[in-house]
């Protein structure tokens, strides 16, 4: 067990701390809401830096890390959907979900072929993330329907937009194997 792991593990622990103060009915727990998923946004981050630079690479965080950014983004568009009950916030939620689910598969696919390196992470993807993050971050900190709530309904569709893009990046890397007789 290393730092960078203990940084994931704590994200994933993190995950039902911001579902119970993202549901109190108190004036200050939005903010503290977007308080804690900014520290589990920040750990994604910094667990990555800090596995590189001190060269802790490991299986179990190779494993662990996009297993808990999927469960804290799933579970916090899962939240915003069921608070904002509206189409226009259940859409980006099912791109940006329907998306992880089949870049998952297709990466698990393309790991048994052998060929796991064709569909690397991409810097659209990188980028997407934190758009992502950014997005979710201003929604659950703010009421529903105030200015910034508003801005971060605007950067999820970005994000859902690059999520699309993406997903064309990788299912075009993959289409050749996808597609072979064998």
């Amino acid at each position: 067990m290393n730092i960078p792991n203990l940084l994931t593990l704590l994200r994933i622990f993190l995950i039902p701390v911001f579902v119970l103060f993202y549901y109190l009915p108190y004036s200050w727990a939005p903010l503290a809401t977007g308080a804690i998923f900014a520290v589990a946004a920040a750990t994604d981050w910094l667990d990555g830096y800090l596995a590189r630079r001190w060269n802790q690479t490991s299986a179990l965080g190779a494993f662990l890390d996009p297993v808990a950014d999927k469960l804290m983004v799933a579970v916090a568009l899962v939240m915003l959907t069921e608070t904002f009950a509206q189409v226009w916030m259940t859409i980006p939620a099912m791109i940006i979900i329907g998306r992880e689910i089949i870049i998952s598969a297709l990466r698990e696919w393309m790991a048994e072929l052998g060929k796991r390196a064709s569909v690397a992470v991409s810097y659209i993807g990188k980028i997407k993330t934190a758009l992502q993050m950014l997005a979710i971050f201003l929604l659950v900190s703010v009421e529903p329907a105030s200015t910034i709530s508003w801005v971060g309904v605007g950067a999820l569709y970005i994000a859902a937009l690059l999520t699309l893009w993406s997903m064309f990046v990788y299912l075009k890397a993959a289409w050749p194997e996808l597609t072979s007789e064998d």
